[in-house]
């Protein structure tokens, strides 16, 4: 793609990025087949090719975003199937981040809009903030249906729908502690215990330290690791992600120099996507950015870790179960086959739904703020995974957990509770009630 950036406007680092970004789409058009907007909604600017046209228009011109603009960005998910897909190599992540911050910079969104993001970027990244607001929606369900009823409500009523009936107990896997190995030690990480997650599903940062400490792993979680800033990122809340990068950035910093660590382990793919591009959002920053490529290169998914620790493959235990994979683990982080080879190691007969390259509608905060769009991907995934007839769901990241178990009866767990199950852990509970064995 050709370009007109002026030299003041490439003095700037980040514009540089951009534009040579753009320089690499060939306007090919294969990014239009795989990409979740253009293919529910089939129109051009809700595919990466026409979001590429608009942010292109508006850098070059060196103007605010305007209303057109910021409709087709916000209803990216940013499943970065296009990244997988293009045969340029076009940097999408990074072009539609670099994007978002210029909107969140230059364009005044509508107060209800304005007040949503503000309260989902106050909320969520703060369990204990977080836990409190779920404990209020169950209050509101009932009266989901009058928000739903005004246009700039509907994420409230998408968040009223989406509170789970009950929460579980809060887990002290979340506090800072360190667990030792309960075999012989061959190993040290630490475990991001993260936001959402240890409020909606702590079992599975319990079943994740349970199973390590039991393989030989010592599992530390710091004093001070948060949230990694990947809901307010994708909001464009530039410093906000950035302050929380750093503090983590420290947090694991510390723990490398005093005990070393052979990985910092994640079990929610979305925040791994995130962690492993630390080196790349802190890389103009002196103080650090080498912090935070070291860090980048440690973090690994949970999957992705017990791969190494070549476990050893069990009985086959007629179970089946459809392997979804997150669109930030199979998109990217580019882990595809691991997970699926280890529960077939596990002894499950693994089926892979159609349409796997698809996302399910999640996507951090889409499926509050975009909920038609959500909505109907989510009914499509859901149709494609009760099509292989399983068991059991599998995946690795809790925003698909939360957004496919609203649409099926069909279990859906973490990927390592399944492991756990199978190499000597507790039946997980939400399969208590089933016939099964392992």
């Amino acid at each position: 793609m050709q370009t007109r950036f002026s030299p003041e406007q490439l003095a700037d680092p980040k514009v540089a990025e951009a534009e040579s970004i753009l320089r690499k789409c060939v306007h090919c058009g294969f990014c239009t087949a795989t990409c979740p907007t253009y293919v529910t909604l089939g129109n051009e600017l809700d595919s990466p090719r026409g979001r590429i046209y608009l942010i292109k228009d508006m850098l070059e011109n060196g103007r605010p975003a305007d209303e057109e603009v910021v409709t087709h960005i916000d209803r990216c998910l940013s499943c970065l199937s296009c990244v997988t897909t293009c045969p340029s190599g076009v940097d999408y992540m990074h072009l539609v981040d670099h994007a978002r911050v210029h909107i969140e910079k230059t364009y005044k969104r509508p107060f209800l809009n304005r007040f949503t993001r503000a309260v989902l970027a106050a909320v969520l990244p703060y369990p204990a903030r977080f836990r409190m607001a779920l404990s209020l929606a169950r209050l509101g369900r009932p009266f989901a249906g009058l928000f739903g009823s005004v246009a700039a409500l509907k994420p409230f009523e998408a968040m009223l729908k989406l509170a789970p009936s009950r929460l579980p107990a809060a887990s002290s896997v979340s506090k800072p502690a360190t667990h030792a190995a309960t075999s012989e030690k061959r190993g040290r990480v630490a475990l991001l215990t993260g936001c959402a997650q240890s409020v909606l599903d702590p079992a599975i940062n319990e079943t994740t330290v349970r199973l390590l400490t039991r393989l030989g792993i010592e599992v530390v979680v710091p004093k001070g690791e948060g949230c990694c800033g990947s809901l307010v990122h994708h909001m464009g809340r530039e410093e906000q992600a950035l302050f929380e990068a750093r503090k983590n950035v420290d947090v694991w910093t510390r723990e490398i120099e005093n005990g070393g660590l052979d990985a910092v382990i994640i079990t929610a793919s979305g925040c791994g996507t995130t962690i492993k591009d630390y080196g790349h959002m802190l890389r103009h920053d002196p103080a650090y950015a080498e912090k935070a490529a070291r860090v980048s290169a440690l973090a690994k998914d949970v999957t992705e870790y017990l791969t190494r620790l070549e476990l050893p493959e069990q009985k086959r235990q007629g179970i089946t179960v459809a392997y979804h994979s997150a669109c930030s683990m199979q998109h990217g982080q580019q882990i595809k086959a691991g997970p699926k080879l280890l529960l077939e190691a596990a002894g499950f007969a693994v089926r892979e739904p159609a349409e796997g390259h698809l996302c399910c509608g999640s996507a951090g905060t889409y499926n509050i703020m975009q909920p038609e769009i959500s909505t109907k991907l989510k009914t499509r995934k859901v149709k494609n995974i009760e099509a292989t007839k399983p068991d059991i769901i599998a995946t690795g990241n809790i925003g698909c957990i939360t957004q496919i178990a609203s649409g099926t009866a069909v279990p859906i767990l973490h990927t390592v509770e399944l492991i756990d199950w199978a190499y000597g852990g507790e039946k997980p509970e939400k399969l208590k009630g089933m016939k099964l064995s392992a």
